[in-house]
């Protein structure tokens, strides 16, 4: 039988590349990149123009889109917030419209920071309070999207560790790992905490649920446990064999950094019930990024 048709929009970006190799055996795959390409199985789009996007879903004629593209440097954000809010709110609104003309369905990427970190444990009926642009941007997004699309589903995740298939992306593991290799210390926040999620882990279970056609919705998805980032760095360090003393603790604000929220301990009671690709603590999160 043939398989159902997929577009992996942000394709090239470092979950997606983890995302089309998970959704090989279900889907065929289009890989969607804002970089032109002749490489079969590949489409450009931008999803900041519309008419790029539509030109794309009409060559395509996806059943099942997948959004990752965005802008997710925080800091970038922070200081383009037109850019920003162009791309990551706008850009999905664009999407969700599409989608909605050729009757696809939708999974989109959010983020822990649409909330401002204040409390432990965040369920998905919390009210958001982002901090940052970033933040604020993938908040109106979600709402764009649930509103013009009620099947779509919205996965939020806090932090997503591994190393990079493919040059180029924004892996943290991979921009660490270069560091120690260079005897170069690192420096970790103490007081921002998260539970995090690897990304070999994530794209099964993003594929997972959006193949099932009963899940809609909004989700949060990540380790049973939280850990704090300058703890995440120790254990990171321990696992890779480099000295603990490559691993600083940065206890004061950073100039020009973004405001991030303390606490992003996203509770993820609710995906347990329709997934059975469960997430189990940090530490095995950990483990699975190195094996």
């Amino acid at each position: 039988m043939t398989k159902p048709r997929l577009l992996v929009i942000g394709a090239g970006g470092f979950l997606g590349t983890y995302a089309v190799q998970s959704a090989a055996n279900r889907f065929e795959v289009i890989r969607g990149n804002r970089i032109s390409s002749d490489q079969p199985g590949t489409v450009q789009l931008d999803i900041v123009d519309s008419s790029s996007l539509n030109r794309a879903f009409r060559q395509v004629q996806p059943n099942y889109v997948l959004l990752l593209a965005a802008m997710s440097d925080i800091d970038r954000c922070e200081a383009s917030p037109e850019l920003t809010f162009a791309t990551n709110a706008r850009g999905a609104e664009h999407v969700a419209n599409a989608c909605v003309q050729a009757r696809a369905r939708l999974l989109f990427t959010s983020t822990a920071a649409v909330f401002d970190g204040k409390k432990h444990g965040y369920s998905e009926d919390d009210e958001v309070s982002p901090l940052s642009v970033y933040g604020t941007s993938k908040a109106w997004a979600e709402n764009a999207v649930r509103s013009l699309l009620p099947s779509a589903i919205v996965l939020r995740f806090a932090l997503v560790l591994g190393f990079a298939r493919k040059s180029g992306t924004n892996a943290l593991l991979d921009t660490v790992m270069q560091k120690w290799r260079a005897g170069q210390p690192v420096s970790f926040p103490t007081r921002e905490t998260r539970n995090p999620i690897d990304a070999d882990s994530l794209s099964k279970i993003v594929i997972a649920i959006l193949a099932n056609d009963q899940v809609s919705g909004l989700y949060h998805v990540g380790a049973t446990d939280s850990i704090s980032r300058f703890e995440l760095g120790k254990r990171l360090a321990a696992r890779a064999g480099v000295s603990s003393e490559l691993v600083r603790p940065l206890t004061t604000a950073v100039p020009g950094r973004a405001p991030r929220g303390e606490d992003h301990f996203l509770l993820t009671d609710k995906i347990r019930k329709v997934c059975s690709l469960g997430v189990q603590t940090s530490d095995q999160v950990i483990e699975r990024c190195f094996s």
